[in-house]
């Protein structure tokens, strides 16, 4: 198989959180290119209603299957994959699925005093999948899940270059920490692809020093595993698309973009907008 047979990798987020495990990726995989899709149009996926999130998701990857053919799909998003995960798979069996989940089962295995915090968005909250990570995983800790309704339109911002509120950010991360008979919670899970961009914000706010985990690493490994790598590669250089379903990202997007080697296409799947809750 020669490098120009080599079909691309598709990492699909509802915004520009998924560039943190686009950025693993392409380490582990300098043999392929890579299409970013961020489904702008329906940012953010917390509110939406199940049905309608589903319905939209599944049919914008129809889209993006004909057009793209990748080798296969990366959903960097804990809200769609825990919701649409299953559904993807059954509507679409010819592709393989890389799923992003909250990293409940490596925070159990490593926390100290058993208090794990999962920081996520409210739809990934709320998922019974979620539920049964902790139930599975983590039975023996004392789990909080904090549903932020906020944070991923701020991460989305600050990505960006905006200034942010030291006490704004502060309010979304503070329920996190919890004190219970001497003990402190020691791990957070970073339960959506946009926060590890704020890490450094969070550390530096934190009450007390924890293991904020981020699993873009270990989803681009998992990736990884699952193609192929071809004998006497080099590594590719140039631009790779990025998509956006509202066609018009603005111009700090599109700087970001390039600061990722990424070229924006003119062209855009299209998604009709539906009613959030």
């Amino acid at each position: 198989m020669t490098k120009t047979e080599l079909k691309p990798i598709l990492v699909f987020d509802s915004g520009i959180g998924g560039l943190t495990v686009l950025r693993e990726a392409r380490v582990l995989m300098p043999e392929r290119h890579f299409i970013y899709v961020a489904d702008d149009a329906g940012f953010p996926y917390g509110g939406w209603e199940e049905g309608a999130l589903t319905e939209r998701v599944i049919a914008l990857f129809g889209q993006l299957l004909a057009e793209h053919d990748p080798e296969i799909c990366i959903i960097a998003c804990n809200t769609a994959f825990t919701l649409v995960g299953a559904d993807l798979r059954a509507a679409y069996p010819q592709m393989t699925f890389v799923g992003t989940v909250p990293a409940i089962k490596p925070a159990a295995e490593r926390t100290r005093s058993g208090l794990v915090s999962v920081l996520a968005t409210p739809g990934t909250v709320k998922r019974a999948y979620t539920r049964d990570l902790i139930q599975s995983f983590a039975s023996q800790c004392h789990v909080r899940l904090v549903g932020s309704e906020n944070l991923a339109r701020m991460a989305e911002a600050y990505i960006r270059g905006e200034a942010l509120a030291d006490e704004a950010v502060l309010a979304e991360i503070a329920p996190c920490f919890v004190e219970a008979e001497g003990k402190r919670t020691d791990i957070v899970v970073l339960a959506c692809t946009h926060y590890p961009f704020m890490a450094n914000v969070f550390r530096r706010l934190a009450p007390w020093p924890v293991d904020w985990l981020d699993p873009a690493e270990a989803i681009a490994r998992r990736a990884r595993s699952l193609v192929p790598l071809p004998n006497g590669f080099e590594p590719l250089n140039g631009e790779d698309p990025a998509i956006f379903t509202s066609a018009n990202p603005d111009f700090a997007t599109r700087r970001l973009m390039q600061g990722f080697g990424l070229r924006v296409m003119a062209a855009a799947v299209s998604a009709d907008r539906r009613e959030r809750i």
